[in-house]
């Protein structure tokens, strides 16, 4: 009797077509599991390396200020003076609108990407760059950013401009994406090329959207007065750092 209904059973056989995407479907699973892997990886080393180059920039830095400190004692116990090197960059403010402006001045501007009231940007000190402050030096402010200005802008201020688009630099991708060619593959290093001035700055400026501030607070003291004569605009030096820190 057993034998007799077994004989009846039908034998069931999976569709061709069914057996196909199963196959397929696993096949893909495992191409999307091992490419998964693979970017977790990467992505592991990739920071790895972000955080070695942070340190190594760290240590350059804490080293250029101890030689900094070393000399001026050296030079005050011998009864000298001690001169540091000349800034190699300038941050440049802006300070008043569009009224009254000339088209000469207002070309200039754009070129220093200055467009709207409290932009500021990076600018390397050469010849060319001294002309053009001048030219609008009423209607800004300038003066020599601190390391940790220029670390507080970019990471509290920061923008890209990517395809002539404002996008805010939300993690390293961004910047590898764009400035990875040059050796520029995290904040740390993009922040390290504009503090040192390097050879790819021109790059790294670039990339860098104009810095949106708001204003000072406590206000401005006199804007139709140079900061020499008690008022806001022209060179300020060191004492940028101040003004730019009650902006952020």
């Amino acid at each position: 009797m057993s034998q007799k209904k077994q004989q009846m059973q039908v034998e069931q056989k999976v569709p061709e077509n069914v057996a196909k995407k199963t196959v397929r479907d696993t096949k893909l699973r495992e191409a999307v599991a091992k490419r998964r892997t693979e970017r977790l990886a990467a992505n592991k080393t990739r920071r790895a390396q972000w955080e070695k180059n942070a340190q190594a920039y760290e240590a350059e830095y804490k080293a250029a200020d101890k030689s900094l400190v070393d000399n001026l004692r050296k030079a005050k116990t011998e009864g000298g003076f001690y001169v540091p090197a000349e800034a190699k960059l300038i941050l440049v403010v802006r300070i008043r609108g569009i009224n009254t402006l000339n088209p000469q001045v207002r070309q200039t501007l754009r070129l220093l990407k200055l467009r709207q009231l409290h932009n500021a940007a990076f600018v390397r000190v050469n010849k060319a760059t001294i002309e053009m402050i001048r030219k609008v030096e009423p209607y800004v402010t300038y003066g020599y950013p601190s390391r940790a200005v220029i670390k507080n802008l970019i990471y509290k201020r920061g923008y890209a401009k990517v395809n002539g688009q404002r996008i805010p630099i939300t993690n390293n991708n961004v910047i590898e994406q764009q400035l990875g060619k040059v050796g520029i593959h995290s904040i740390e290093d993009l922040i390290h090329e504009i503090v040192t001035v390097g050879p790819h700055f021109k790059e790294a400026n670039r990339f860098l959207w104009a810095f949106k501030l708001r204003g000072p607070r406590g206000g401005f003291i006199a804007k139709r007065k140079s900061f020499i004569n008690q008022g806001d605009w022209g060179n300020r030096e060191d004492l940028i750092n101040d003004l730019v820190k009650r902006m952020i």
